[in-house]
């Protein structure tokens, strides 16, 4: 972002850029609180340009007859425009270190309509000073809406990382481009909902990350053409279930069969379970080494100690997708040995006993996470949470997605999320392809079984279908 800023400004009248990153602002402002005219409106303004940003809005907003209020936490760093433009616009200036200004601060926080955080830009790390987290503690318990200029304040930008106090927006105004850290969380959850303006820049094509859209899931699903039969379009193998969880076997043949595969073949001790449920699936009580071709595995849901199994299905030069139990039986070596694709989809708490930490500390730095998982394991890693992370061994972009719900945190959901990305991976599709779009069809069906209420992990499969049917739409 700073390199094409840079390059941009060196053809731009100075202040030109400044000004579009401001106009979207106080676009999006005006929209949030609907009417511009007698709203109080509070600035908190930092050294940087987000806080010259913030300014040059402001005043924008007051020359439409907005009170507008700006709070200055470093007074002789302030951007000189903004600030001259603020006030020749009749907005007014209070800074955070002069005591007899405290009061009136405080008191104008909690009676604004829109407090508009322009402390710290993409630079921020270790979240907010001393100085500026009481501002942010009043902005939350304000009734006033907050509007983030191109990230909040104490997240950081590159990583999704909050490492102490941050700003919790309703809307973020981000610009040039999304920043990991407005879809990676812990840092997403503070950035609410996102509004990207486009100020003009030249952006490089390597990415940090990577959000697939709808187009690009509809240009990876699998779609029978007229000379395909079942094992042309793939047949998956689902070794899982054991006595005591019979219903991961179940919840996973039934994300495989709504995943593009031509068959299902169900290896283990469910397989009445199976059949009862889903007649059409190829059930054997042989092992994985007898169950006839696949094109893909997927190991491990409900597994108990069948570390036979998982060893079976990991010595196939086939993909394989290892969840659950079988992430705790895989044996690393083994893994790593492999030619064909692996894609481990482990969630926080799995992810923290593979790596040896806390869990904390994989859900506090959670694309630092998956990308070591990646690398230890030689595989892609597909790390379940609110937003899921899908990276590839050897770096490159890491896949993100946030179609999801918070209603998904229910038994079974995962297991269902495996038997549909293994489908996918029997399908043909590469294993960071696979991972992503299963991850993006799977919160999408979440959200439709969800509606709102909850739901069970049988009504996510029961809703794929429509899922599928809204991306090819």
């Amino acid at each position: 972002m700073r390199a094409a800023e840079r390059e941009l400004m060196a053809r731009l009248p100075e202040g030109a850029l400044m000004q579009r990153a401001a106009a979207g602002l106080a676009a999006a402002c005006a929209e949030l609180m609907g009417r511009v005219y007698g709203r109080r409106v509070v600035l908190l303004v930092g050294s940087g340009d987000n806080g010259g940003d913030a300014l040059y809005a402001g005043a924008r907003l007051a020359r439409r007859g907005a009170g507008v209020t700006a709070v200055l936490l470093s007074p002789e760093r302030t951007h000189p425009g903004g600030l001259a433009a603020l006030r020749r616009a009749g907005g007014r200036a209070l800074a955070t270190r002069q005591k007899e200004d405290a009061a009136a601060v405080e008191r104008a926080i909690r009676s604004a309509d829109l407090v508009v955080d322009g402390i710290v830009g993409i630079g921020g790390k270790g979240g907010l000073r001393p100085d500026a987290a009481p501002l942010a503690e009043l902005a939350e318990a304000s009734r006033a809406a907050v509007v983030a200029v191109d990230l909040p304040s104490g997240v950081e930008a590159d990583t999704g990382e909050v490492r102490g106090a941050a700003i919790r927006a309703d809307l973020t105004v981000t610009f040039g481009t999304h920043k990991p850290g407005l879809l990676i969380d812990p840092a997403r959850e503070y950035a609410g909902s996102v509004r990207l303006v486009d100020i003009g820049l030249s952006l490089p094509d390597e990415a940090e990350a990577e959000a697939l859209q709808h187009a690009d899931v509809a240009a990876l699903l699998p779609v029978p053409g007229a000379e395909s039969d079942k094992y042309r379009r793939g047949v998956v193998g689902i070794a899982a279930g054991s006595s005591r969880y019979p219903g991961a076997a179940v919840l996973a043949v039934a994300g495989a069969l709504r995943g593009g595969a031509g068959a299902v073949r169900y290896v283990g001790p469910a397989g009445d379970a199976v059949i009862a449920r889903f007649p059409e699936t190829l059930v054997s009580d042989q092992g994985p080494k007898r169950a006839g071709r696949v094109q893909a595995w997927v190991v491990g849901p409900g597994a108990g100690d069948d570390a036979q199994s998982v060893a079976e299905v990991l010595a196939q030069d086939v993909p394989v997708l290892v969840d659950a139990d079988g992430l705790r039986l895989a044996d690393r070596d083994l893994v790593r040995a492999r030619k064909a694709p692996t894609l481990m989809t482990p969630h926080a708490g799995e992810a923290a006993a593979l790596l040896g930490v806390s869990r904390g500390s994989v859900e506090a730095a959670r694309l630092h996470s998956v990308r070591e998982l990646a690398e230890r394991y030689g595989a892609t890693v597909l790390l379940k949470g609110s937003t899921t992370l899908v990276a590839s061994p050897g770096g490159g972009p890491v896949r993100v997605n946030a179609t999801g719900t918070s209603w998904l945190a229910t038994a079974g959901s995962g297991d269902v999320l495996s038997g549909l990305a293994g489908s996918l991976l029997a399908a043909g599709l590469s294993a960071l392809d696979a991972g992503s779009v299963a991850a993006y069809l799977h919160g999408l069906a979440g959200r439709f079984a969800a509606d709102g209420a909850p739901m069970g992990a049988h009504d996510v499969s029961e809703s794929i279908r429509s899922a599928w049917r809204d991306v090819m739409s």
